[in-house]
């Protein structure tokens, strides 16, 4: 049976809040449960409703992590949006059964990954299921199947990719439709700007969702020729706006006319208030190119 077999109820509108927090290293922070439920309701005051998980994150802990905290407060999950990814395959001993790290997009690990986040996260469906990693061996027609089969069942209400190129998205887009591609994009690393992936993107109406928006940290603490030359300018474009230079890199990459949508994943309430700041700061085209500029060490050509 294919996906064009399968009777399946309308899509849900895709809605994601315009700042994600993301979840990934929750394990290092050293929370009790109540502090991580503080965080996530400190999460939605800020109107940051999305909260972007991986089944391996942590060694496969974080979403139990987190649905640890959300069980103390339920009546909260109908105020969020989750997001989970799937396919990656960790050596751990949380997943005895892995050999070898490998990806694996068939029918049976998608669901089995589905239904381990559900009982993790404590909650009856994921609004967002992402392919982490591209697979070699994706069956298109297999995926696109297996899809809409957990939409039928109520188990995952919208679907995308992470970290696919442009070809990759396109191939299984047109057997389902997806939602967001997300990927890494930052002042530091633009390949994204200039491989097609957020052309694609614009085209056609996909919100990328960003990893790493602050380079991993390396905005603030590198030393490279690179990093110092995006500092000098971000740190100039903070002063002008009264602003932190956090807040300027995310304003930087919601410039792009692809709309993203950028995770920040910081523990401190006040990183993620400095990630919300930015959707109020429009920067102008010219100051856009001075950090691009500054990133790629030359003019535009």
């Amino acid at each position: 049976m294919t996906s064009a077999d399968h009777a399946l109820p309308a899509a849900a509108p895709f809605h994601l809040s315009p700042i994600v927090a993301g979840a990934w290293r929750m394990a290092d922070w050293g929370f009790s449960p109540q502090q991580r439920l503080g965080w996530i309701e400190a999460c939605l005051a800020l109107g940051i409703t999305s909260f972007d998980h991986a089944d391996i994150y942590g060694g496969y802990t974080v979403e139990a992590l987190f649905g640890e905290a959300l069980a103390a407060a339920p009546g909260l999950r109908d105020r969020m949006q989750l997001v989970s990814k799937c396919g990656i395959k960790l050596v751990s001993p949380q997943r005895p059964g892995h050999a070898i790290k490998s990806y694996d997009t068939s029918r049976a690990h998608v669901v089995a990954s589905v239904e381990q986040s559900l009982r993790a996260l404590r909650t009856d469906r994921l609004d967002l299921l992402l392919i982490h990693r591209p697979d070699l061996l994706t069956d298109p027609d297999e995926l696109a199947d297996t899809f809409s089969r957990l939409r039928a069942d109520g188990k995952v209400l919208q679907f995308g990719v992470s970290n696919h190129t442009p070809s990759q998205l396109a191939m299984l887009h047109r057997r389902l439709p997806l939602v967001t591609n997300q990927i890494e994009l930052s002042p530091l690393q633009m390949g994204a700007l200039g491989d097609g992936t957020l052309d694609q993107c614009t085209d056609l109406g996909l919100r990328p969702m960003i990893w790493s928006p602050l380079g991993g940290g390396r905005l603030f603490t590198s030393d490279d020729a690179q990093a110092r030359r995006v500092r000098e300018v971000l740190q100039a474009l903070a002063t002008q706006h009264g602003v932190s230079v956090a807040t300027v890199a995310y304003a930087w990459i919601l410039r792009h006319p692809s709309r993203p949508l950028p995770i920040a994943g910081s523990s401190r309430v006040e990183a993620m208030r400095e990630a919300v700041a930015a959707l109020d700061l429009r920067l102008p085209a010219e100051d856009w190119y001075r950090v691009w500029q500054a990133s790629m060490g030359h003019e535009v050509a």
